[in-house]
């Protein structure tokens, strides 16, 4: 398997591959490189819908002179648990921060949280990411501020009374819910341009029909959320179970009218 960049001819591969609507792993087949080469590749430079392999080649030229000579971050890594391979988890932590960015998650804020997702106690200190990111303390104040106003991490205090960041099983959930409840803020402001614009003119109609939209997503989406945590979070149910409990308890789009 070839190691080292991609040449500008595989990233046109790449591009076609995409507009052919292949799987990054068949992508990767044809190019005889690794699957999160190639998902890290076109996360990385607009996701599958924006990927241009020229820009792609430009971009990676940037960021190649922009780098400053300096110690392999591989030597700051700690030591991996459980016998697990550094330089993989090194390669996943890397593709599993870039699928975040590529989902709209700021590079940083991803790299903070990918981090605390991939260590086993979901737990870290502010000087532990300092040294495990090497970046500044100001860095990680300002990714975990984010990272805590989307309800993706929580602050607690150790025996030592120092502030620690926390990822549990309940991240994605607190997020969905913090999601939902931020609708319920453009819901309102959009409900209240009716009345300013006047009701029946064509803008507020169109505020009314984002907030009835926007309305039903929150509503459906805080349920869904409700109803994923409870399936998941008790051991009695079998993964047999969870198809049929998530189906007649989702909402069905057709009994209302979001518009």
């Amino acid at each position: 398997m070839p190691g080292g960049r991609l040449t500008q001819q595989e990233r046109q591969q790449i591009a076609l591959g995409l507009a052919d609507g292949l799987a990054y792993a068949e992508i990767a087949r044809r190019l005889d490189r690794p699957t999160s080469t190639i998902t890290r590749e076109v996360m990385r430079n607009g996701g599958p819908a924006s990927y241009r392999a020229d820009l792609a080649h430009r971009a990676t030229e940037r960021r190649t002179h922009r780098r400053r000579p300096a110690a392999p971050r591989e030597a700051a890594a700690p030591p991996q648990a459980h016998g697990r391979d550094p330089e993989a988890m090194r390669e996943y932590e890397e593709l599993f921060t870039t699928v975040l960015i590529g989902s709209g998650t700021p590079a940083m804020m991803a790299r903070v949280l990918a981090c605390l997702t991939l260590t086993d106690s979901g737990s870290l200190n502010a000087a532990e990411l300092v040294q495990r990111l090497q970046v500044s303390p100001a860095s990680i104040s300002k990714a975990i501020t984010f990272l805590e106003s989307q309800g993706l991490v929580r602050r607690e205090r150790d025996e030592r009374r120092r502030e620690r960041y926390v990822v549990d099983d309940d991240v994605w959930y607190q997020s969905m819910i913090a999601s939902a409840k931020a609708l319920l803020q453009v819901i309102a402001i959009a409900r209240q341009g009716v009345g300013v614009l006047g009701p029946g003119t064509p803008a507020a109609a169109r505020l009314e029909n984002i907030a009835r939209f926007l309305d039903y997503v929150s509503e459906s989406t805080t349920r869904a959320a409700e109803q994923a945590r409870a399936i998941l979070s008790t051991p009695s149910n079998s993964a047999a179970n969870e198809p049929t409990s998530t189906a007649s308890g989702s909402a069905d789009p057709t009994s209302a009218d979001p518009t």
